[in-house]
């Protein structure tokens, strides 16, 4: 079986999208982990997969480059709105994507093309549906893994997020503490590991973790998390820009700030690398 894709990527986060509205791969899972691997396949974060939705405009289904599936991701449904607008499967100019977290809502930018505005929903802090293993509001919270204690506090963009706070993200130990923070038992689902450094009221840092793909140049649910979580502890305000390693991404959460019925808008890019087949 030849398989067309196509690889994409919003800062660095890079992504296949594969176009599966009439055609279905057999044991998806374990074909996106083996072209996966960047060395003995294609190569990529995330495979988002494109199917027709009986309650949307279209169906996005994720898979990591482990091969499991996930949620949400926000750099990715940038990708695939770009995907569809540039093949003209929808003039749409918002488009509704059914996801694992619900329907989610890109925007096209007509003074900014290479920029796509979406719709993330409202953020969730409460720990049991986040899912972490507590009730209630999960913050500050102490974990410790590797002989040391990190405050997390957590929230779900339709997936886990845990954040902790640092002085210097340079020093973060990401490599080494993420996977721990990912795999902690206080997630039974694992969770995506944030780290962020507070520059101003508008303006983080962060370093992501990514459940199932290691640290990522970008990761636009963590962001959000990132925001929500970071507004919710006083320490920025509504509109921030996110500075991650694959470059800024913009965040702005509704007037309700990070609490009930609040929404968390994100703005950013997403680009098209090149199209090719690979044989199964």
């Amino acid at each position: 079986m030849r398989l067309p894709f196509t690889k994409m990527h919003g800062l660095g986060n890079d992504f296949i999208v594969v176009d599966c509205r009439n055609k279905s791969i057999p044991e998806i899972g374990s074909v996106m982990a083996s072209i996966g691997d960047r060395r003995f396949g294609i190569g990529f974060d995330q495979a988002l997969i494109l199917k027709k939705s009986r309650k949307a405009d279209f169906k996005m289904e994720i898979y990591n480059s482990d091969g499991g599936k996930v949620e949400m991701c926000g750099n990715g449904i940038r990708c695939l709105a770009v995907y569809i607008w540039k093949r003209r499967l929808s003039q749409k100019s918002v488009l509704e994507i059914e996801t694992m977290a619900g329907i989610i809502r890109p925007e096209s930018d007509p003074k900014h093309k290479d920029l796509v505005r979406v719709d993330m929903g409202e953020p969730v802090t409460e720990g049991r549906k986040i899912p972490v293993r507590a009730d209630g509001i999960i913050k500050n919270r102490p974990i410790k893994v590797g002989g040391k204690s990190f405050k997390v506090t957590c929230v779900s963009m339709g997936n886990p997020h845990a954040v902790v706070v640092v002085k210097d993200l340079d020093k973060c130990g990401l490599e080494k503490y993420g996977p721990l923070l990912e795999k902690n038992a206080f997630f039974p689902q694992r969770v995506n590991v944030e780290f962020i450094e507070v520059v101003s009221k508008s303006r983080i840092k962060m370093r992501v973790w990514e459940r199932g793909a290691g640290e990522t140049l970008a990761c636009g649910t963590g962001a959000c998390a990132s925001v929500v979580a970071a507004n919710s502890l006083g320490l920025t305000g509504r509109k921030v820009r996110v500075d991650l390693l694959g470059g800024p991404l913009h965040i702005e959460l509704s007037p309700a700030g990070a609490g009930k019925g609040s929404r968390v808008y994100m703005t950013g890019p997403a680009v098209e690398v090149f199209t090719g087949t690979v044989d199964l």
